[in-house]
C-alpha cells in the first residue's frame, strides 16, 4: 500500500521534513469532509432544537408532562445501545455505520413534514420519530467519534477536536437562527426538512472520504457480549478514564435535567418568541466556538487538569441570571451571556477531556470506549427527563431548574477528587497492544511498516 496525500503524517515524519504545510489539518481531505459532513449535521440538528420545543410546546401544546416524555424517548437509546454500537464500531468498518445512520434519520425526520401536510401529525409520531432518529443517531456517532482517530495522529488529536469543535460551534449558531427565521415563516414542521437535507449532506461527505480501514482479524473476534465487556472492564481499569466518564455522566444529568425543561421555561414562563429563543441559542452559541477554539491554549497555559475544573466550578454560576430572570428583553440578553459562558466553559472542558480519552486508549477499543462513556453520559438522561418532569408538575419549572443547578456541583466534586485535577500536560502517546503501530494505515512509518493506528450532540 502506497503512502496517501489524505493522511497526515506521523509526527516523526514531519518533525524531518517539518514542512509546515504538511501539519495543516485543513489541506487534509478526508479531515475536510468528515468536518463538512459532521458540522452540516450539527447545523440541522440546531434547527431542530428550535423547531421541536416550538412544534411540541406551542403548536400541539404539550404538557410538561408530555414534554418530559418526549424527551425521554429521544435520550433512551444512549442507555439501551450506545454499548453495542460501540462493539459494533470496533468490529465493523465505520464508515457505513455513519451513512446508515444518517439515512435513516433522514427517512424518519420526513414524517414529520409529510404529516404535517396531510394534517396528521400529532404528540404520538414526534416521540415515535424522536426514539428511531436516537437509535439512527447512537450507531452513527459511536462510529464518527471512533473514526476520527484514525485520520489524525494522537499529537493533532486535540488540534482535530478543537477546530471540530469551533466548527461544529458556528454550524450550532447559524442552525438555530436559520430554524428561528423557517419556523417563523415555514411553520415548526416544515422546517425540520432543514434537518433532513443536513442528513443527506453528511451522509454525501462521508461516502466521499477515502481512508483504508481493515476491521481486525476474525480470528481475534468474540462473542459481541464478550467486547462488550472488555471495553467496560478497559474503561473502569484507567484512573484518568474512568474519571473523566464519571464527571461527564454527572454533568449529563445535571443538563439533562435542566435541558428538560429549559425551553418550556423560556417559550411559557419568560414569553420567548421563537426569534428571541432561536437568537438567544444561536448567540450563546459563539461562546462553545470560543471554548472550543481557544482549548488548546487554555491547557497549555494553565494545564488540562486546572482548566477542566475551573470551567466546571463556572458553570453553575451561569445558571444565575436564568434562576433571576422575569419576562424582557434585558434578561433575555442576560440569559444569553450567561449561557454563553456556559457553553465556553463546556466546549473547552469537553474538547479536551475528548482528546485525551483519545490519546490514551489503543486504537482496537476506541468505539467501546466512547459508547462506556455514551452509555453512562446519554443513559443518564432518560432518567433526568422524568425527574426533571415530577419536580417541575409538583413544584413549577423554576424549581426544576434550581435542583438541575445545584446538580452542576457534583461534576465539580468528581473531578476535583481525581488525580485528573493536576494534570499539567496532555498525553501524546496511547498503549498499543503488542505489535501494532499508532501511524495510521496509510503513512509509511518509519520501519517501513503498515499498520492501522470522534459532539456529542443530540437531534430530536
Amino acid at each position: 500500500m502506497t503512502a496517501s496525500p489524505e493522511r497526515l503524517p506521523s509526527p516523526a515524519l514531519v518533525s524531518a521534513a517539518a514542512p509546515a504545510a504538511l501539519q495543516s489539518l485543513w489541506r487534509h481531505r478526508s479531515y475536510r469532509l468528515y468536518v463538512a459532513g459532521e458540522a452540516t449535521s450539527v447545523a440541522g440538528a440546531s434547527v431542530s432544537s428550535v423547531a421541536v420545543p416550538y412544534l411540541a410546546v406551542v403548536e400541539l401544546h404539550a404538557s410538561t408532562a408530555e414534554v418530559s416524555l418526549l424527551v425521554f424517548l429521544a435520550q433512551l437509546p444512549a442507555l439501551l445501545f450506545a454499548l453495542p454500537a460501540g462493539a459494533l464500531a470496533d468490529r465493523h468498518p465505520k464508515r457505513p455505520l455513519m451513512i446508515g445512520g444518517d439515512l435513516v434519520c433522514l427517512l424518519v425526520l420526513l414524517t414529520l413534514p409529510l404529516a404535517a401536510a396531510y394534517g396528521r401529525l400529532n404528540l404520538g409520531l414526534l416521540m415515535v420519530v424522536a426514539f428511531v432518529q436516537a437509535v439512527a443517531g447512537v450507531v452513527h456517532d459511536a462510529a464518527a467519534i471512533a473514526f476520527l482517530p484514525t485520520l489524525l495522529e494522537r499529537s493533532l488529536l486535540q488540534r482535530g477536536n478543537s477546530r471540530i469543535g469551533g466548527l461544529f460551534s458556528l454550524s450550532a449558531t447559524a442552525g438555530s437562527s436559520l430554524g428561528a427565521a423557517l419556523v417563523s415563516v415555514l411553520g415548526a414542521a416544515r422546517a425540520l426538512s432543514a434537518d433532513a437535507l443536513s442528513y443527506a449532506v453528511s451522509a454525501w461527505c462521508t461516502s466521499r472520504i477515502r481512508v483504508a480501514e481493515p476491521p481486525p482479524p476474525r480470528a481475534l473476534r468474540a462473542r459481541l457480549r464478550s467486547e462488550i465487556a472488555e471495553g467496560v472492564r478497559y474503561v473502569f481499569a484507567d484512573t484518568t478514564l474512568t474519571a473523566l466518564t464519571l464527571t461527564n455522566a454527572t454533568m449529563s444529568f445535571a443538563l439533562g435535567v435542566l435541558n428538560t425543561v429549559w425551553a418550556l421555561y423560556l417559550l411559557r414562563e419568560l414569553g420567548f418568541t421563537a426569534t428571541a429563543f432561536g437568537l438567544v441559542m444561536g448567540t450563546a452559541a459563539l461562546g462553545s466556538c470560543a471554548g472550543a477554539l481557544f482549548a488548546p491554549r487554555l491547557s497549555r497555559w494553565c494545564g488540562p487538569g486546572p482548566m477542566m475544573l475551573t470551567a466546571l466550578a463556572l458553570t453553575p454560576i451561569t445558571q444565575l441570571p436564568l434562576l433571576l430572570a422575569s419576562p424582557g428583553r434585558s434578561w433575555q440578553i442576560a440569559i444569553g451571556a450567561a449561557l454563553a459562558v456556559q457553553l465556553l466553559c463546556a466546549a473547552a472542558a469537553g474538547t479536551t477531556q475528548r482528546s485525551i480519552r483519545q490519546m490514551i486508549t489503543t486504537p482496537g477499543l476506541q468505539g467501546r470506549m466512547q459508547a462506556v462513556s455514551t452509555w453512562l453520559t446519554g443513559g443518564s438522561r432518560p432518567f433526568a427527563a422524568p425527574f426533571a418532569g415530577a419536580i417541575g408538575t409538583l413544584y413549577g419549572v423554576r424549581a426544576a431548574l434550581i435542583v438541575g443547578t445545584v446538580l452542576l456541583l457534583v461534576p465539580l466534586a468528581v473531578l476535583a477528587l481525581s488525580p485528573v485535577r493536576s494534570l499539567r500536560a496532555l498525553p501524546v502517546t496511547a498503549p498499543t497492544p503488542a505489535g501494532e503501530s499508532t501511524a495510521p494505515a496509510d503513512v509509511p512509518a518509519p520501519a517501513e511498516s503498515r499498520a492501522p493506528h470522534q459532539q456529542e450532540g443530540d437531534k430530536l
